[in-house]
């Protein structure tokens, strides 16, 4: 039975490659794909010295692609356009437009016509249509949409619909010559129509990232209206390709079709956000071989472009959601989206784009009603395109000044443009000719759109309410507490337990990061979760984020629960957490540190698995006797160095969340002037120090703060320390510490100090 089976695969295989080689075109997609991987293994039996020519010419097709699209984009980048269309001309040169006028017989050698090579190295470019729109999926911050819609929203309905009517009346009036099959006229129209209204993100928020308006207003509406370009445009396509494949308009499939990607929609922003966010995590945290959680990304994302193939529409709508929902997934760190972004810019990328100029024959453009032809397609598509942008973004309240930068900067077709055309001639929608022309028309609007949006951007004012929302923005990406992704907290089952799990979720709901609690049971105990610390953490974190300004409707922070003994605890089991990327943990035992200030074995094991920031709770007085209602007074000790400024943005961000009263202690070694009674405004600092505290009531403020300031003159830190909780009712001191070497904890003998003689609660936050 099993060599039947084999036999039976073997032969499916064989008619699958046979099926490559006499009819490459009937495989689309993941088709073409698998088709190429079936015809590998097939022809190297039937015929060796073939199977090595074809790899032998493959691997030097993407070896000339690859070095000359680099050079090609770098020298583009360096001349102020994007790398993109440096790649895009790169294949136009080692095309019959260029090595094929200079050296036809190089070119015929390179690029050889025959189907089986041809489709080895499409089948890269196919895989890289997918790659490409997964990465421009996770780029989409629809934030940036909901944050300005209304005049997004507008001036992308009018900038689609004005150049699409023109690009599909354009398509109606073409003659029969011109159309690869006249009885599909109506694809090929809405295939021109989609090329005329289309925007390229990347290229909008290359420029816009280039004159540092990613924040300004105009800015984050020029992005907004090309996210929902783009997102219109893969639906539009996604529609087309299904007509396209019926060959007729038919009522019943169209709405099949209509009804099946609206279904996949919905359950794609629903559903599907929490299993692709529970698949990237599980990968993360499970998976130890290299790169798990990019392998998932990959898996993601071509499933669903199977499901949208099975529905009936272009891989690309699935390859495009699944991006948009891996970008939302809470556990995607930089690195991780680093890891992936060098994959697709460093061979999909420019093996595609340099593939679509190689399919360009700009020697058609001798023919004069070609040129005619590419030059009414370049005027309809900018007057179009602009014309739309500028009224939609007068219509949706936007000045003339901000209006006209729109329109400038929705007129770039670019990437985006190149992959339509592409999609569109691979599915008989466009022939040579029409490819040929849009190829042009996405070269000339892309490089005219960066010196055109430069000249109208520089024109635009900077209001007040943009110059203020910018500088919170600008201190959030430079900021300690607001760039933390992901909290460990590991405490036991004692007061200061839940006192430490009170303080983390006040720090993980005024920032929604994702938590893990674990719960450390007793030497002999059970190792299962006890739910007490996770019910705390959740509970203390939903209240926080209802409370704070920024997160208010964004829901609570996830969570999860875990669970180790003792035991585990010395034998490596923080280490083993660490490493699923928490970037800080907070420690909270019962007995952390002895009456000496030396950190007693559990947290010292916790804190030297940790190799990042962390905070050690030591609970004392009411915060043990009440430790999740009691009132938070915090005392905040600063100084000038950058762990002393990251302790303090810890306590800003409990003090939001809890709303509690915070108070910034600064120890100067400036001398007492006659008169002075400790008052800021009387002088008692010097300059240096005056901007020191300024800088840290600052920070305060943009947390939302608002703290009083204390100074000690020439005074030992701790003793300064200890006299302002003997004289008043604080009862938590925040304390921001540097590790010094050694084998057990050690901290400065500030900090053990404060430990030894404060009566008052401590955290220690080591950065």
């Amino acid at each position: 039975m099993i060599r039947a089976c084999v036999v039976h695969c073997h032969a499916h295989v064989a008619r699958g490659a046979d099926r490559l080689l006499k009819s490459p075109a009937s495989l689309r997609g993941p088709g073409l794909v698998f088709g190429v991987l079936c015809a590998g293994p097939v022809l190297a039996a039937q015929n060796p010295d073939r199977a090595d020519q074809l790899l032998t010419v493959f691997i030097a097709q993407l070896v000339v692609l690859l070095t000359v699209s680099r050079i090609f984009g770098e020298v583009m980048q360096r001349l102020g356009q994007p790398p993109v269309m440096g790649q895009l001309l790169a294949g136009v040169a080692l095309g019959p437009s260029g090595l094929g006028l200079i050296w036809p017989a190089a070119e015929a050698m390179l690029f050889p016509t025959t189907a089986g090579q041809r489709e080895m190295i499409n089948a890269v470019g196919q895989l890289g249509i997918m790659m490409m729109l997964l990465i421009t999926g996770m780029e989409t911050d629809l934030s940036v949409v909901k944050r300005v819609r209304r005049p997004a929203l507008s001036a992308s309905a009018a900038g689609i619909i004005v150049p699409f009517t023109c690009g599909v009346g354009l398509g109606w009036l073409l003659p029969d010559s011109l159309l690869p099959a006249p009885g599909r006229r109506l694809v090929t129209a809405l295939f021109l129509g989609t090329a005329l209204s289309i925007a390229s993100v990347k290229v909008v928020a290359m420029v816009v990232r280039q004159m540092n308006f990613m924040r300004r207003n105009v800015g984050q509406v020029v992005l907004a209206s090309a996210i929902v370009d783009d997102t219109v445009g893969w639906l539009i396509i996604a529609v087309t390709f299904g007509i396209a494949l019926h060959g007729t308009v038919e009522i019943t499939s169209l709405a099949a079709i209509a009804a099946g990607t609206a279904l996949f929609l919905a359950l794609s922003f629903t559903l599907g956000r929490r299993v692709v966010s529970v698949l990237i995590r599980w990968s993360n945290d499970f998976l130890h071989s290299g790169y798990a959680v990019v392998s998932m990304i990959l898996v993601i994302g071509g499933a669903m472009s199977l499901i949208t193939q099975f529905i009936g529409v272009h891989t690309v709508l699935g390859a495009i959601v699944a991006g948009m929902l891996i970008g939302q997934s809470p556990i995607l760190t930089r690195h991780i989206d680093e890891q992936l972004r060098g994959l697709v810019e460093g061979l999909f990328m420019p093996v595609f784009f340099a593939l679509s100029g190689l399919s360009a024959d700009l020697t058609i453009l001798r023919d004069g009603r070609l040129a005619g032809l590419a030059v009414l397609f370049i005027a309809i598509a900018s007057i179009g395109k602009f014309a739309g942008a500028l009224g939609g973004g007068r219509l949706g309240g936007m000045t003339w000044r901000e209006s006209l930068a729109l329109g400038c900067g929705m007129n770039a077709r670019g990437s985006t443009e190149v992959i339509v055309a592409s999609i569109g001639l691979s599915i008989g929608a466009l022939n040579r000719d029409l490819y040929t022309i849009i190829v042009a028309m996405a070269i000339a609007t892309t490089m005219a759109m960066p010196p055109s949006l430069r000249w109208a951007l520089r024109r635009i004012p900077l209001s007040q309410e943009e110059r203020e929302r910018i500088e919170q923005e600008e201190f959030e990406a430079r900021g300690f507490v607001s760039n933390l992704e992901r909290l460990l907290v590991t405490v036991d089952r004692s007061g200061n337990g839940r006192f430490a799990s009170r303080l983390a979720g006040l720090l993980a709901g005024s920032r929604q990061i994702l938590t893990t609690v674990v719960d450390v049971a007793p030497e002999g105990g059970q190792p299962r979760p006890h739910q007490e610390a996770k019910e705390v953490v959740q509970a203390v974190a939903e209240n926080a984020a209802a409370d704070s300004p920024r997160q208010r409707g964004a829901g609570a922070p996830a969570l999860q629960g875990a669970a180790m003994t003792v035991g585990a605890l010395r034998h490596g089991a923080v280490e083993r957490e660490s490493r699923k990327g928490h970037d800080f943990l907070v420690v909270g035992f019962e007995r952390s540190v002895d009456e000496h200030g030396v950190f007693q074995p559990d947290a010292a094991h916790a804190i030297a698995q940790f190799s990042g920031p962390f905070a050690v709770v030591i609970g004392r007085g009411v915060h043990l006797e009440d430790p999740l209602h009691s009132a938070l007074r915090m005392l905040v000790p600063v100084t000038g160095n950058d762990y002393s400024q990251r302790g303090a943005e810890v306590a800003f961000a409990m003090a939001q969340a809890a709303r509690a009263a915070v108070t910034l202690l600064y120890v100067s070694t400036a001398t007492a002037r006659p008169g002075w009674k400790g008052s800021l405004r009387q002088g008692a600092l010097t300059a240096p120090e005056q901007a020191i505290l300024r800088s840290m009531v600052g920070i305060a403020e943009r947390y939302g703060v608002e703290a009083r300031t204390e100074v000690a003159l020439r005074r030992a830190p701790s003793a300064a320390i200890l006299q302002r909780i003997r004289g008043s009712d604080y009862d938590l001191v925040v304390l921001g510490v540097n590790r010094r070497a050694g084998e057990t904890p050690f901290f400065g003998t500030t900090a053990t100090e404060v430990l030894t003689g404060a009566k008052t609660s401590v955290v220690l936050v080591s950065t």
